[in-house]
């Protein structure tokens, strides 16, 4: 049994170890509430332990880095991993278990039952990422499965896997309920992420203006705009102007959590949502606004 106690959390790598711990756990009246990262934990990941430790008796995170929802053009391998210090940050952060599975345990036969995601994955990120929703979604079934949660966290800076994780959990009726936490930003407004120690000082610097390009677009909303090109367009005029490092992937604006423009003008709630590559890493970001349905 591969279980090492960190003073008062457990490090588990053994699925069926795992899933006995949570059936202890409940045998106790625990509720269970899982956060499942990538690891390179920062201070996101860590509001997210505390966001469940408010909601859970029982707080379980997990870092995998999941090979099957990188792409041909991804860094799998180059992907930044750090265990000694995650085990340190979720132990000071208290949580109770921290899962740390290897590719062998969770594909133990490889990837011979996958899950296919069918529908809001043809925007965003998932439109130059094909495949890679179909990844999360698989790894995220095996999750759900061995952890066996009452509660799931996830932030919102991946907006659109927080909306296909709330189809997920619909479509195979896991007895989940998904709770979405704000993004967490350093002081200069970019978005906390384990990619950001990939910036070169001048990217780093530059970086900030991902999300002051996005709120240029919000109070185009706020004013009354209601033409989804429009906004797009001020965002996009905003990147021109501002970015000289970053090559721009997307902006787009969408009804959300659909991922569709459910009308010929925006109302109800949307997300304004980009992405943009440095040299060594892909940034995303978004905010989201509930727009009334009256036209500027």
């Amino acid at each position: 049994m591969k279980v090492a106690v960190a003073k008062r959390m457990l490090c588990i790598s053994s699925p069926a170890e795992m899933t006995q711990y949570v059936r202890e756990q409940k045998k106790l009246g625990k509720t269970i509430g899982f956060i499942p990262t990538m690891g390179y934990l920062h201070e996101g990941h860590a509001s997210l332990f505390a966001k469940a430790a408010e909601s859970s008796d029982c707080v379980i995170a997990s870092c995998f880095v999941n090979p099957t929802q990188f792409g041909e053009r991804d860094d799998y391998v180059n992907y930044p991993k750090d265990q000694a210090h995650d085990i340190q940050l979720a132990e000071k952060s208290g949580i109770h278990a921290l899962f740390l599975p290897s590719a062998e345990t969770i594909y133990p036969n490889g990837e011979q039952i996958t899950v296919k995601v069918n529908a809001k994955t043809n925007v965003l990120c998932g439109k130059s990422r094909p495949g890679h929703f179909d990844g999360v979604a698989t790894v995220l079934t095996k999750l759900f499965t061995i952890i066996q949660p009452d509660h799931v966290y996830f932030g919102m800076k991946d907006a659109q896997q927080v909306a296909i994780v709330g189809s997920l959990i619909t479509s195979f009726h896991f007895p989940i309920k998904l709770i979405a936490c704000p993004i967490v930003r350093e002081e200069d407004g970019l978005a906390k992420s384990s990619r950001n120690v990939r910036l070169s000082s001048q990217e780093r610097a530059e970086a900030p203006e991902l999300f002051k390009g996005l709120q240029s677009g919000l109070t185009k909303l706020k004013t009354g705009e209601r033409d989804f090109a429009q906004v797009i367009e001020t965002v996009e005029t905003y990147y021109k102007t501002h970015l000289k490092l970053g090559i721009v992937d997307y902006v787009d604006v969408l009804n959300y959590p659909d991922l569709k423009r459910n009308a010929p003008v925006i109302s109800g709630r949307v997300i304004i949502a980009c992405a943009v590559r440095f040299d060594q890493a892909r940034l995303i970001d978004n905010v989201t606004m509930d727009c009334e349905v009256s036209a500027k």
